[in-house]
């Protein structure tokens, strides 16, 4: 006689296994907690209100760095207004003005057309200098 084989018939798994997924859920959350504190910094910017009203004559001068659209900085502070400043040299300039007249409101002007990148690099280097607060000036808009 032909020896018999037994055949256990399994039956399927009808389960699926999340330990491993929980595993990687575990893993991502433990990312996004480490990458958020570090994605949240910026450059701290106060806005002009849409309304205004005309600036108090005993008001400090505003400083206005402009952005033109090629990138290029200049300060309207000092001699050779007309002259692009390097990165230090805008630095060193703003640090004198902001050092002798902390309260000095300081304002960005850029160019329309002009990358964004270079208007927060411009920003960036007002923090840097001192500058507690920064506000960008626009131009009304003509009906």
């Amino acid at each position: 006689m032909a020896q018999q084989q037994h055949r256990t018939k399994r039956k399927p798994m009808s389960e699926i296994n999340v330990v491993p997924y929980i595993d990687v859920m575990l893993v991502l959350l433990v990312i996004f907690m480490i990458t958020a504190p570090l994605l949240t910094q910026g450059v701290k910017v106060e806005l002009p209100q849409v309304t205004s009203e005309p600036i108090e004559a005993e008001q400090l001068e505003p400083l206005t760095i402009t952005v033109d659209k090629a990138g290029l900085f200049y300060l309207d502070v000092g001699e050779n207004k007309e002259d692009a400043l390097t990165n230090e040299t805008l630095v060193a300039r703003v640090r004198a003005v902001l050092r002798n007249k902390p309260e000095t409101p300081v304002y960005v002007r850029g160019d329309h057309q002009v990358d964004y990148g270079s208007v927060v690099i411009a920003m960036s280097l007002l923090q840097g200098a001192g500058a507690t607060s920064v506000g960008l000036l626009t131009e009304p808009a003509h009906k």
